[in-house]
């Protein structure tokens, strides 16, 4: 069982990522923000954050990603990217995952979400840690 953190404004994406991190026995905690998610990592020492990109801005992710990145707390602690906005800006997060400076993450989905894809992505990083 891992700590999970969920940074996502989309209350129904998190409900059903939530759904699935717990039916393979993971304990889930939510934030709704990137200050939230920034304070969550912080007090609750999570084993993997999942970040979504477009929260407060269509940048957001990016900033928290490097803030948590920043942290003595998460510096260590992968990074899950979830984004929808590969298609509309040609962006190659594949590419650009583990760019420390840019895109400081260890992996990305994109949005929507399959369960299989999900899972497989998450106990991967759980495994690098």
């Amino acid at each position: 069982m891992a700590k999970i953190l969920i940074i996502d404004d989309d209350p129904d994406i998190v409900e059903s990522m939530r759904i699935i991190l717990e039916s393979c026995r993971h304990e889930v905690k939510t934030a709704a923000s990137g200050e939230e998610g920034l304070k969550a990592a912080a007090s609750g020492k999570p084993d993997l954050i999942i970040l979504d990109v477009m929260m407060e801005t269509m940048s957001k992710g990016f900033e928290v990603a490097r803030a948590l990145k920043g942290t003595k707390d998460a510096k260590d602690t992968p990074i899950l990217l979830l984004t929808a906005i590969k298609e509309s800006t040609g962006l190659d997060f594949e590419n650009e995952a583990g760019d420390k400076d840019w895109l400081p993450v260890d992996a990305y989905l994109e949005k929507p979400l399959k369960p299989n894809e999900l899972l497989v992505k998450v106990e991967t990083l759980l495994k690098k840690k």
